[in-house]
Order: structure tokens, then C-alpha cells, then sequence
């Protein structure tokens, strides 16, 4: 803690007393000191003193101590040399060392209570009780804070040297690695509780806000400090993952985590780690030149600031030699090694010494958790019928699904799982003809618990891991060394070079990272943080997060990753939507260079799309498509609205993965090569159930409702003619007769049933049209497989459907007409379906009554006739008055036939009433502009085929005017515009 002022004239004799030992000490036979470096040493023990009130510092030395700390801060950012100087000073990482040794139990008191209460939850400080602490300490924590930031911002800038080696290796061997930890515990301890500034005054909550950002700002620069050590170090590599990743107090659910994941035991890793971090504990010549230096000359004779620690590692380097035990390996010794695991030696170390590698039994657990089809195709892709009763068991299901907790079993960490429950009944039908049971490779089961609390697969309550806070705690800008952090210790570089024993250390600790539970969570709140933040592709974020995934990729581990980050609860985990972003991203990059088919890189990510698919047909589509079913069944009124199981925050999460599943199905569909894979396996299937669950579940959404329009209308304004008095009866009357209260808001948002799933139609449709382009170098027709794909699914009923106007698919029709060029381009069944649904026989046509005579004699008009129709784009039905066939009025005889024609084939083929004549339209501009392979012309008899094909035109010109004729009408009338003059006067809307 700060001590309390002292006269002037103690502190300033103390710093007198300080500088003359100094100076002393470097004439003592050792090498010369700089200026720089006597001054910051002085500082550094000063400040030590003032922490620990040994001796008792004043406020005009503590003075001298910031202005000190200041300027070698500024000069160590711009000056190289003083950079170079103060980085290969054993000293100065010695007093880092102690300096912050002093701080981190200080800060702690004062800020969340005594250090011997941080692991006891019943003995530490409440978020009351930390808030008082901070408000009553705020002057002394925010002058040590920022002394502290100043120091850990100097450090940082001392690993930027020619030689980073020598600085790296003096940082640790000073121990201010096992600071920089303790310093970002305390940061995060701090930082990351909610306090609730609402119930403090202005000013406490003012000083709050003011040294939780000053713990942020030195939380950021510990990572910053944190990336410099460990770049281009392997061994800071694993020590740092060593530490951040093993924690011993999640070691016994780590076990339980890990009970049916390959069986990895922390324990047993973390001891094998160890012992490789011991093996290769040699630092390089210059440090160890002046560690033995340092120990020789200042440390033996007792001048500050004393002896190293002889409890690390690195110990023996500077040691004599046969003081402690050397077992660290011979790193001239370059000669190859081959791994041989001696199950019966005794000796830990020297077992793990043969093996030569990091760790075996994280060696052990990838070989059980990567890709099954890492070697070769173990798992094939499940067939359409598989498919079909997958979805069929979510319809049955769906309900049940949502009304129980889960528990994953010991099977869920599988690469295999589709997470979804299957009957027992059905599971001999989903046996392929290879003999694997898809119910046992491709499903887990679902234990009903009531007693199992659901928020916990929500990531809620303490996290494991010292780097798991982190994302909660900082913004994007502070954040980016974590991320770097992260990315530096995993990827795999092209060209790098492998260990003695052929081990490449970037995937070993990729292997690490997702074997450990501190590991997984930190890669899930890295991926959510994309997602809060709404971070966009061109971000830094963004990219390197991309690269971190791009390095799992590698590893083969993306489908463990993807179980890892499974939600029960949900279809898609937030997480599992960004991983599909950022692999997505990745496909993206590949587009623009592809790789060769041939490559090894190309059949990586052919397999990770064979995984992804998989999830795709087991999970994703047959439990939207059950969400869909039940929509369906609400909207007839088969269902109650109270049935359906989740609510509109759930369905935005299904949505949002099933359009990132989309959106990477259309990268991987942008390449030949990978489109051939999507054909191969049937995609057409799933992107048609979506169309047709979408069609049958989701009302469309008009352009104009007429409907709302008519409840909507404002009462209009008196007019000007009315005089005060009325006014004023008006108002006695109205006093008299209330008016009705006004109608109740509408809602923020539709129920959850009404869950609109807003363009996903459009989507597919993007996708199916490239499925049915034409082979490369060809211009026509269209992909024959795909055709006949989409025709045995019945699919050309379910494209049709999507060129009625729906609102929440804006430009669906001009995508589907498109996949109906492609569709009907070359395939003779497609062609002989359409000609049968426009050549089809329509009913009796609406007429107009004729005239009847009159009382003498006289001809008296017949009312005409009226009809309803509904026009596409707009919201119910639209009443319109049939023109005589005579044309009087100046109308077309032809109009009246068309019109009627639209109304009744409403119900063809369970089409909407203009999809069928669309259908038409469609037919008759594919035949006028497509080329040699486009349609036939339909006739209706052999004869005289010129004169049917011009007929055709005219009624397919004519409907389409028509069309667009009514439309309009109707919009005017909904938006309250008359009627033009201009209009013909035997054609009113009613």
C-alpha cells in the first residue's frame, strides 16, 4: 500500500542514499552503466520502497520517481540505442520484477480486498464491497496505476530490438513473466466485475469509471507486453500456453469434459509440457553471458538488486555448474529424432525425453478427435432418404425437442454427432448400405433432466481460463492483442521449420488450445466477440480471427471445434454462426487464387465442406424445416400459437446459421471443382424442403395491403366553412359521448410464429440457379443432373410459387425466373410439365349478363358484372367490373377473357393465382430469346404452327398488360389517389 507522506527532507535523503549506492555498485568491477539505466534503476527502487514502505518514501521523491519513469518511457519509444541498452541490463528486469512483486498484492487490497481471500468466493470481496474499496483508495490506485502502465509500457518497448532473444530470454529468467500473469489476474478480477455505478453518486461513480479504464489500459498493455515475448520464441510459446491454458482449478471438469473426447488427461499434458519446457530450457550465448556476468559480479557480493531466482528452469544457465541438476538437451546436437514411447520406463522425463515431441497424450487426442476423413473417406455423406427421415422425426419431435433440458453425453464430443435425437424405432432405417448406422455416427441422444439448468450451455457464471474474461472486458481497438496472441502461437507458417523429432510446434499448440477446456472457451468468446461487436470483414479483428480458424483448419480440428461449440438449446450457436462466417471468409479468399484439385489444400477443405454438408442435411435443414412445418400448422389453424416452442430471439439465432450456411454454400458453388461435390451430393434436395417450408409456413407480405389501409384511414379535417358555435356544439356533444378509446399500438414485432426467415429465398434460389448452370465452356443447357434432381424432388411446383411478389424476398421472382431458364434449357420434362400447366383447359369464363328489355319495349343495361382477384403484390382481394365483350366504352373485348382467365387459375397445382400465368409469361420469353436448345413452340394442333405461335404471344402479351394495369389500379386506390380521367369509364374498382 502507498505510504503515507513523509517530510521532504526523508524522502529526499532516501533517494540520495539509493543514487549513491548505485553509483557505487558500478564502479564495483562491472560493466559500465548509462545514464538512462542508473536513473531507472534509481526510479524502480525508490518506487519499491514506496509500495512496500521500505524505507518510507515522500511525495518530492515520488515526484522524481514519475518524472523519471515519464522519460525513459518517451526515450525508450524513440530512441533505439537506449532501447538496446536498457533491454540486455539484467537489473533492469530484476527490479521489473520486484517493483511489480510489490504492486500486485497493494493494488489487490485496495481494490477487491485482501490477496489470501481471491480464491475463497464466501471469504472475498462483494461488488459493494469492491466499490467502496476503489472510491475510498481512488487517489493512491490512480497514481500507481498509472506509474504501473508507465512501467509495463516500458517493457513492452524493451522487446523491440534487433536481438529480441536476449530480451526475451533476461525477461524470463528475471521472472517478470510470472508478473505480467499476476497482472493480468488482478485486471481481470477488477475489471471484470459489474459494478453497478447507478446506485452511487456522481463523483463515486466518476472515480469508478476512472480506474476500471486505468485497469483496462494496463490489462491491454500486459498483452501488448505479453506478444512481444513470446514472438518468434517457441519455447515462450509453450510456456505462455502452459500457463493460460492448464488451470488447475478446472482440472477435475476438465476430466469430465474430456471423458468422451478421445480421453485426454490434463494432468498427464500438463507434466509433459513441463518437461519439454525443462528439456529446452537453454538460453541463447549473449544472455547467458550476462546472466553469469550479473551473478558474478553484483549479485555474490550482495548489492542490489540480489540474487535471480534458482527455482526457474532457466536456473542452471547461470549457476555454477554442478550446483543443481542439468536436463535440459544438447541444442548443438542437431542430429534427427525418432519418437519412441517407452511404456515401461519409470522415469517420467526420461520416458517423455525419448518421445522427443511436446506432449504424447495431446498427440493421442488429436489422432482420436481430428476429421474421421483425415486419412482417407471414413464417413460418407448421408443419402437424400436419410435426409427425408431425418426431417420427418423433427416434425414428429419438435415440440418434445424444446421441452426438455440437455445434457450432452459422453458422445457429444463425436465429430460424428448431428445432435439431434432419433427414435429407436426408425434407427435401423437410417443404416447405409456400408453397414454404418448413421445412428450411431450421426446422432447423439437427448437425456431428459428437468433438474438440468439450461442457461449453463449459455456460457453463463465464471469461465475458466486467465484470457477468457478478456473479450468481455475490452473493446475492439484494445482487444487486438489477445487475438495476436493467440495467432502467433498457433499458425502454421508456410516454411516453417520442423523440431528434431519432425514436430511442428504451431500445430502442436493448435492441439493444445482446443484440447483444453480454457482453451475452448477462450476460442468462443474470441468468436462472439465478432458477433456483439458487429464486426465487419475489412476489420483487423475480423482477419485475424480468420487466420486463427485458418490454423484449426489446418489441424483438422474445425469439427471438433464446431461440437465444442454447440448450444443444445439451439439449431446453430451464435460461436458455430461466426465460425461459418470466418470459414466462409476463408473458401472466399481461395476463390480468388484456387488451389490445384489435385492438392493437398484443396482436399482439406473439400473435406470440411463434406463435414459442414453433413451438418447441413442431419441438423441444420430438418430442424428449420420442423419449424417451418409448424408454422404451416398454425397458420391453417391446425395449431394452437401457445405450442410453438421458442421464441423470436431463437429463430433470429436459426436464422442467422442457416443464412451463413447460404452464404457459404454460394462461395463453394462459385467453383467448379466444389460445385461438382454439391451436385454429387444432391444439395438440390435441402434447398427445395427450405422453398417448400418457407412457402407453406410464411404468409407473403404484400407490397400494399388493402386491408391495413382501410383500418388506417384518418378521420379527415373539419372544414374551413365551420364556424366557433358549431365547434363548440361539436365539442358539448362530444363531452356528452366520449369517443372510443384509440386502438392499442401494434406490437414491436411479430410472435415468433410469424417469423418471417426475410431473405432466405432469395438465397437459395442464387444458389440453385448456379447448380443448373451450364458444364464450364459451354453457354447451353442447362446442368442435366441438377434438372433431374430438382424434377424428382418436385421442385419446379416450389420455384413457380416464388414468382408471386413477397415483400420479405424482394427479388425473388427475378432470381427464380433465371433458375426456370436453366431448369427448362435443354430438359425435355421440364418442358413437357410447364406446357401441360399453360396449355391446361380453363373454366367457363365470366361474362357479362346481357341486356333484357325493359317496360316499353326499351333495351336497359345489365349492372355489369364484378370479380375479385388478388393481384400479386397486393394485400386482399381487389373487386374489379368485367368490361362487355362488344367493347363499349372503349374497352378490349380481349380484357374480360384475360381477367378471367387470372382468377381461375388461382388453384392449379396448388399454385397462387399468378404463379401459374407467370409460368406462361415465362414459356413464351424463353422461347422468343434463348438459343437452339430453348423450347419448342406449343401448339395445339399440328397444323398451322406459325399462326399458334403468334397467338400464343399476343395472349401471353396481353396477360402481362393486364397485369400490370390491375396492379397499378389497385395501388392507387390503396394509397387514396382517383382514379385518372384518362381511365375507361366501364372499369371502376369497387
Amino acid at each position: 500500500m502507498s505510504s503515507a507522506p513523509m517530510p521532504p527532507g526523508q524522502g529526499s535523503a532516501a533517494a540520495a542514499a539509493a543514487a549513491t549506492t548505485m553509483a557505487a555498485e558500478a564502479t564495483e568491477g562491472r560493466r559500465p552503466i548509462s545514464i538512462e539505466e542508473l536513473c531507472f534503476t534509481t526510479a524502480m527502487s525508490c518506487y519499491e520502497g514506496w509500495l512496500k514502505l521500505d524505507p518510507a518514501i515522500g511525495p518530492r521523491t515520488m515526484a522524481m520517481v514519475t518524472k523519471f519513469f515519464s522519460r525513459t518511457l518517451e526515450k525508450t519509444h524513440n530512441l533505439k540505442d537506449v532501447r538496446e541498452t536498457l533491454s540486455s541490463s539484467v537489473e533492469i528486469w530484476i527490479w521489473l520484477t520486484k517493483d511489480f512483486a510489490a504492486a500486485i498484492p497493494s493494488l489487490t487490497t485496495r481494490s477487491i480486498g485482501p490477496l489470501a481471500t481471491l480464491n475463497d468466493p464466501e471469504k472475498g470481496a462483494t461488488t459493494q464491497e469492491s466499490t467502496a474499496l476503489i472510491t475510498k483508495n481512488y487517489t493512491s490506485l490512480k497514481e500507481d496505476l498509472q506509474l504501473l502502465i508507465k512501467l509495463m509500457h516500458i517493457a513492452r518497448n524493451l522487446l523491440v530490438v534487433p536481438e529480441p532473444e536476449v530480451a526475451q530470454d533476461l525477461c524470463a529468467a528475471a521472472q517478470f513473466d510470472q508478473m505480467l500473469y499476476q497482472t493480468i489476474i488482478l485486471c481481470v478480477n477488477v475489471t471484470s466485475k459489474a459494478y453497478d455505478g447507478d446506485i452511487l453518486e456522481e463523483g463515486a461513480r466518476l472515480r469508478l469509471g476512472e480506474i476500471t479504464e486505468l485497469y483496462k489500459k494496463l490489462l491491454v498493455t500486459c498483452l501488448q507486453q505479453a506478444h512481444n515475448w513470446i514472438a518468434k520464441n517457441d519455447r515462450n510459446k509453450t510456456s505462455f500456453w502452459s500457463t493460460v491454458l492448464f488451470d488447475d482449478e478446472t482440472a477435475g471438469e476438465e476430466e469430465e469434459a474430456n471423458a468422451g473426447a478421445g480421453d485426454f488427461r490434463p494432468e498427464v499434458a500438463k507434466i509433459e509440457v513441463q518437461n519439454w519446457i525443462e528439456r529446452n530450457s537453454r538460453v541463447c550465448d549473449k544472455a547467458r553471458q550476462l546472466l553469469i556476468q550479473y551473478e558474478e559480479t553484483l549479485a555474490s557480493r550482495g548489492f542490489l538488486p540480489g540474487n535471480l531466482s534458482p527455482i526457474s528452469p532457466l536456473s542452471w544457465n547461470w549457476l555454477p555448474e554442478g550446483t543443481i541438476r542439468t536436463r535440459a538437451g544438447d541444442e548443438e546436437d542437431d542430429a534427427k529424432i525418432i519418437p519412441h514411447w517407452k511404456e515401461d520406463e519409470p522415469d517420467k522425463f526420461e520416458q517423455d525425453r525419448a518421445y522427443g515431441r511436446v506432449s504424447r497424450e495431446v498427440d493421442t487426442w488429436w489422432l482420436k478427435v481430428r476429421d474421421p476423413n483425415y486419412d482417407g473417406w471414413a464417413v460418407p455423406m448421408p443419402l437424400v432418404e436419410f435426409a427425408k427421415q431425418r426431417t420427418e422425426n423433427c416434425k414428429a419431435n419438435l415440440v418434445n425437442r424444446y421441452a426438455h433440458s440437455y445434457r450432452t453425453d459422453e458422445r457429444e464430443g463425436s465429430v460424428h454427432s448431428t445432435e439431434a435425437p432419433v427414435p429407436p424405432d426408425v434407427a435401423a432405417e437410417e443404416e447405409h448400405e456400408d453397414g454404418r448406422a448413421y445412428s450411431q455416427d450421426y446422432n447423439d441422444d437427448m437425456i431428459e433432466e428437468e433438474d438440468v439448468d439450461d442457461d449453463d450451455s449459455y456460457g453463463e457464471g465464471p469461465m475458466s481460463g486467465l484470457l477468457t474474461e478478456v473479450p468481455n472486458i475490452l473493446d475492439p481497438k484494445q482487444i487486438e492483442a489477445l487475438h495476436m496472441i493467440v495467432k502467433s502461437c498457433i499458425l502454421d507458417n508456410a516454411g516453417l521449420a520442423l523440431t528434431r523429432a519432425g514436430e511442428n510446434l504451431q500445430k502442436t499448440r493448435c492441439r493444445m488450445f482446443l484440447a483444453l477446456e480454457c482453451g475452448r472457451s477462450l476460442l468462443r468468446e474470441i468468436l462472439v466477440f465478432i458477433a456483439v461487436w458487429e464486426k465487419n470483414e475489412q476489420s483487423l479483428i475480423f482477419q485475424l480471427t480468420t487466420q486463427i480458424v485458418e490454423a484449426i483448419h489446418h489441424s483438422a480440428l474445425i469439427p471438433y471445434a464446431w461440437q465444442s461449440l454447440r448450444i443444445p438449446k439451439d439449431i446453430i450457436s451464435p460461436a458455430q454462426t461466426v465460425l461459418l462466417r470466418l470459414v466462409n471468409n476463408m473458401f472466399r479468399a481461395r476463390n480468388a487464387d484456387p488451389p490445384s484439385p489435385d492438392s493437398k489444400e484443396h482436399l482439406r477443405d473439400v473435406k470440411l465442406l463434406h463435414f459442414l454438408f453433413i451438418q447441413f442435411r442431419s441438423r441444420i435443414v430438418p430442424e428449420c424445416a420442423a419449424l417451418m412445418h409448424l408454422q404451416e400448422q398454425i397458420l391453417k389453424g391446425k395449431c394452437d400459437p401457445a405450442d410453438f416452442p421458442v421464441d423470436t430471439w431463437d429463430m433470429e439465432r436459426a436464422k442467422d446459421g442457416l443464412e451463413q450456411f447460404l452464404e457459404l454454400l454460394t462461395t463453394v458453388n462459385e467453383v467448379v471443382e466444389t460445385r461438382e461435390y454439391l451436385i454429387e451430393w444432391e444439395a438440390a434436395y435441402e434447398l427445395l424442403v427450405l422453398l417448400g417450408g418457407l412457402e407453406a409456413g410464411v404468409a407473403k407480405k404484400p407490397l400494399v395491403d388493402l386491408a391495413n389501409h382501410s383500418t388506417n384511414e384518418q378521420t379527415p379535417d373539419p372544414s374551413p366553412s365551420e364556424t366557433p358555435i358549431n365547434n363548440q356544439r361539436r365539442d358539448d356533444e362530444d363531452s356528452q359521448h366520449p369517443p372510443p378509446p384509440p386502438p392499442p399500438p401494434p406490437p414491436l414485432q411479430d410472435p415468433a410464429h410469424k417469423f418471417p426467415w426475410s431473405d432466405i429465398k432469395g438465397k437459395i434460389l442464387h444458389i440453385l440457379a448456379g447448380l443448373l448452370q451450364p458444364p464450364p465452356g459451354q453457354s447451353s443447357p442447362g446442368n442435366p443432373t441438377v434438372q433431374a434432381q430438382i424434377l424428382h424432388h418436385q421442385g419446379i411446383v416450389s420455384l413457380l410459387n416464388c414468382c408471386v411478389y413477397d415483400d420479405h424476398n424482394r427479388y425473388a421472382r427475378e432470381r427464380v425466373q433465371i433458375c426456370l431458364k436453366w431448369l427448362m434449357d435443354g430438359s425435355d420434362a421440364a418442358n413437357n410439365f410447364l406446357r401441360e400447366l399453360v396449355a391446361m383447359t380453363p373454366p367457363p369464363e365470366l361474362r357479362p349478363q346481357s341486356s333484357a328489355p325493359a317496360a316499353g319495349g326499351q333495351l336497359s343495361p345489365a349492372p355489369a358484372p364484378t370479380t375479385s382477384l388478388r393481384i400479386d403484390g397486393i394485400g386482399g382481394e381487389v373487386k374489379v367490373q368485367l368490361r362487355s365483350p362488344s367493347g363499349a366504352g372503349g374497352g378490349s373485348g380481349n380484357n374480360g377473357s384475360t381477367v378471367s382467365r387470372l382468377a381461375n387459375k388461382a388453384g392449379s397445382l396448388a399454385l397462387p393465382s399468378l404463379a401459374s400465368s407467370t409460368a406462361a409469361l415465362l414459356v413464351d420469353d424463353l422461347r422468343n430469346t434463348a438459343s437452339n436448345n430453348t423450347l419448342p413452340p406449343i401448339q395445339s394442333s399440328p397444323a398451322q404452327p406459325s399462326t399458334t405461335t403468334q397467338e400464343a404471344r399476343n395472349r401471353s402479351a396481353e396477360l402481362l398488360r393486364d397485369i400490370i394495369t390491375l396492379a397499378d389500379e389497385a395501388a392507387r386506390l390503396a394509397m387514396g389517389r382517383r382514379i385518372d380521367a384518362d381511365e375507361t369509364e366501364d372499369e371502376d374498382f369497387m
